[in-house]
């Protein structure tokens, strides 16, 4: 039996109980983060199209949460890619206005997928506000449970957040080739097997960047609970890969969002030095410039 690992930061992740419990305390900012990808068919030149989650948040919600619309709110709209980071100060503003500031509580879930709600709680970190969680489980273990839910929408009103930025937590794509070939980088594909070797080509030219491992996001969580495995399984999945705390880990996917979701249980299992790649293989895989690998 695999012994049970204590998370380096307890706080970041609370259960659906201890939300229920602290609904109505007047410092707890709740928000919905839900994006959704429509996969493109092959040869569509688009890997694929946003969807914001604003809809099925209408619909019916945690009661109390407001929503947190990625794209449409939080990334750069001069961007080719679709959710490129704003300006760690040009974002503080918008977490801001949004309602998060200092001396609140947020807790933050999603529908569909955990790495939803990671991307902001990394993006947050990113500007300096460390008291997120993220909620396990999400929407659908808050929905299966028959916990208070309600329908509309609200807004919380506008806070003071204090920038403290962190530009390290976020890298692009001239730090993630300078480190190919370097044993104190770890690079990790928080992707699909079958986009890491290239029997997908999704993202363009198919592949991985060069060197790089592979713990998909996807793998760690339960599919059906949502819930994030237990840290002495995620610790399994990373070690086998060859993701170990001596080394700096650049964690990509896609576009920066389930590379979040590794990049925070790394975090839990007390890694110190983690960044993500931004516009991730959105943007590597359409550099011909840039070198890409293949194969198992």
């Amino acid at each position: 039996m695999t012994e049970a690992i204590e998370p380096r930061y307890p706080d970041l992740l609370v259960e659906t109980g201890w939300l229920a419990d602290h609904l109505g305390d007047a410092a707890l900012r709740l928000y919905d983060c839900t994006t959704y990808l429509r996969y493109a068919a092959p040869g569509a030149g688009i890997p694929y199209t946003v969807e914001s989650g604003r809809r099925d948040y209408e619909t019916a919600h945690i009661s109390g949460s407001a929503f947190l619309d990625l794209q449409g709110e939080l990334s750069r709209a001069d961007s080719p890619y679709r959710f490129t980071m704003l300006p760690l100060d040009d974002l503080a503003r918008v977490f801001g206005r949004k309602g998060i500031g200092d001396g609140l509580r947020v807790v933050l879930y999603s529908r569909g997928a955990t790495q939803w709600a990671t991307r902001i709680w990394w993006m947050l970190r990113a500007v300096g506000f460390d008291n997120a969680a993220i909620l396990n489980g999400g929407w659908e273990k808050w929905e299966r449970e028959g916990r208070a839910v309600e329908t509309g929408s609200r807004d919380y009103p506008a806070a003071r957040l204090t920038a403290v930025p962190r530009p390290g937590l976020f890298v692009g794509k001239d730090d993630v080739l300078a480190a190919i070939g370097d044993a104190g980088v770890c690079t990790l594909n928080a992707l699909a097997a079958d986009l890491h070797s290239g029997e997908n080509p999704r993202y363009g030219r198919p592949g991985r960047i060069p060197g790089s491992v592979n713990v998909p996001a996807l793998s760690l969580s339960d599919p059906e609970a949502k819930t994030l495995l237990p840290l002495a399984r995620a610790k399994q999945a990373f070690e086998a890969a060859g993701v170990t705390p001596n080394r700096r880990i650049i964690s990509y996917c896609g576009g920066g969002i389930a590379a979040t979701l590794d990049a925070f249980l790394l975090h839990q299992l007390g890694y110190e030095d983690i960044t993500v790649y931004d516009n991730s293989l959105s943007e590597w895989a359409k550099d011909e410039s840039l070198p890409i690998e293949t194969g198992r």
